[in-house]
């Protein structure tokens, strides 16, 4: 089928990194590895840090207009149906249900949101378009078990969907695992903003402070407008134990991650964290917080753990854990690797999005 995309919180091609514009590509290209063909439909950036105004939504009514006229001068609807990825109250999608209402076209999300507390408060207006927008999707894809529970209170069950997060791989799971390397090689890759993630990057300098034995060197991958306060929490560490890389572009990242034996990330406010994925791709275990949707990227007690209380203290014992045991290192190593080559992969995720979007166009033309 021919699918329309749109991600209004960040185009595919905005200059910044982020987990947000991975996952939007990472969908564009599960749903054309299923054989179908996509059109970045639209490239209007809906995210706002205040609430919308009412130009603001002009706007994007007005590209709807466009987007109709211009597909009516091509013949008629040009797609089966209209993808929306992660509209919420910040970044509704005001063109996509216009769209599918004009031309009677099935409308679709993946990683929407619900805040119910933003039902009366200053985003009320942007509230309302989102809970539309949830509503007339035939197939609400989500991505986390949270995504799941908070559309649940406006969203029909029959229309909501689990599909896991998940990376672009290549090879098997059967990779055995590698050896632990002396000092041990831990590496964490993440944006250095304010926020959770100099809060994670804090908190991460923190528990190694109080990592001993054995010996351990951390590569710290990342840029950003808070670089220096990450590199001031690190300081105290010594540039004997903490490296920092920079911004590294993905083929740099997948060598290093090759290289290295354990990813740390604490995960404060991590949405899921694609960058968890990737390691264990590469055969790494990850130490992370049990926070947020973590536990959706991490299987703890077999392709990491996951540290319940957020102490610094019980995150270095995690490290120290597996960093000690080369037995438990290998056995979470190789069941990383097959746990995203099985179960996150590319791959998997097409079968998913086209076992339950192949019957919306065939009830479509049947109608």
């Amino acid at each position: 089928m021919k699918i329309a995309f749109y991600a209004p919180l960040k185009p595919l091609d905005h200059p910044v990194p982020s987990g947000d514009r991975k996952m939007a590509r990472q969908l564009v290209a599960a749903l054309r590895a299923g054989g179908h063909t996509v059109d970045i439909a639209c490239d209007l950036r809906m995210h706002a840090a205040t609430p919308h105004d009412a130009g603001r939504l002009d706007q994007a009514r007005r590209e709807a207009d466009a987007i109709i006229a211009r597909w009516q001068r091509q013949g008629g609807a040009g797609a089966d149906l209209w993808f929306s990825y992660h509209p919420y109250y910040k970044a509704p999608d005001v063109v996509g249900p216009i769209i599918c209402r004009h031309f009677g076209i099935a409308y679709v999300t993946a990683e929407a949101s619900y805040a119910g507390k933003r039902d009366g408060d200053a985003w009320q207006a942007s509230q309302a378009l989102v809970i539309d927008a949830i509503g007339l999707a035939r197939v609400n894809f989500c991505l986390t078990p949270g995504d799941a529970e908070g559309l649940a209170r406006i969203a029909a069950a029959d229309r909501l969907v689990m599909l896991a997060p998940f990376i672009e791989t290549t090879g098997g799971g059967g990779v055995k695992a590698r050896r632990l390397h002396a000092p041990v090689r831990l590496v964490s890759v993440a944006m250095m903003r304010p926020g959770v993630k100099v809060q994670s990057y804090r908190f991460l300098a923190v528990a190694l402070a109080r990592l001993g034995a054995p010996d351990w060197h951390l590569t710290v991958v990342g840029d950003g407008p808070a670089m220096a306060e990450v590199r001031q929490a690190f300081a105290g560490l010594g540039p004997d134990r903490v490296g920092f890389s920079g911004e590294l572009a993905p083929e740099a990242v997948k060598t290093l991650l090759g290289d290295s034996d354990i990813f740390v990330w604490p995960g404060f406010g991590e949405a899921y964290g694609l960058a968890y994925l990737e390691a264990q791709a590469a055969g790494l275990p990850a130490v992370a917080l049990h926070t947020h949707g973590v536990p959706s990227v991490v299987c703890h007690g077999k392709t990491g753990l996951l540290v319940k209380d957020a102490a610094p203290d019980a995150f270095a014992a995690a490290i120290a854990r597996i960093a000690r045991d080369p037995a438990l290192y290998g056995k979470f190593s190789r069941q990383a690797r097959r746990f995203v080559a099985e179960e996150r992969s590319l791959k998997a995720a097409a079968a998913i999005l086209d076992r339950h979007l192949a019957p919306l166009t065939a009830r479509q033309a049947t109608a």
